[in-house]
């Protein structure tokens, strides 16, 4: 079993950056692959983004690349996604969440494990 606690999420005004942070327990943080999703207000939940375990690879969205970058710490269990030049539509509740695949992938039902989420809101 692995635990997700996302943190960092909060209210930016457009053109403005955050970190999100996603910190994992329980089980080995190197094992598993890690993706980022977010659902906005009275829409589906999305992928937008996932590392391999190692960190040297990445996936994004096509609505997030270029804006987006996704990393992790092994040592510190933690991944991060850094979002820059934020728009209203980035809107959305932001959760991680965690594969034993050892490949990435943008699926939501390829993930084992999630977060609860953390709420990003970027005003116009």
């Amino acid at each position: 079993q692995v635990q997700l606690v996302e943190s960092g999420g909060g209210l930016v005004q457009a053109g403005g950056s955050l970190r999100l942070s996603c910190a994992a327990s329980g089980r080995t943080f190197s094992n598993y692959a890690m993706g980022w999703f977010r659902r906005a207000p009275g829409k589906e939940r999305e992928f937008v983004a996932a590392v391999t375990r190692s960190g040297g690879s990445t996936m994004y969205a096509d609505s997030v690349k270029g804006r987006f970058t996704i990393s992790r710490n092994n040592t510190k269990n933690t991944v991060y996604l850094q979002m820059s030049s934020l728009k209203p539509e980035d809107t959305a509740v932001y959760y991680c969440a965690a594969t034993e695949r050892v490949s990435i992938s943008s699926l939501q039902r390829q993930y084992d494990y999630w977060g609860q989420g953390t709420q990003v809101t970027v005003s116009s």
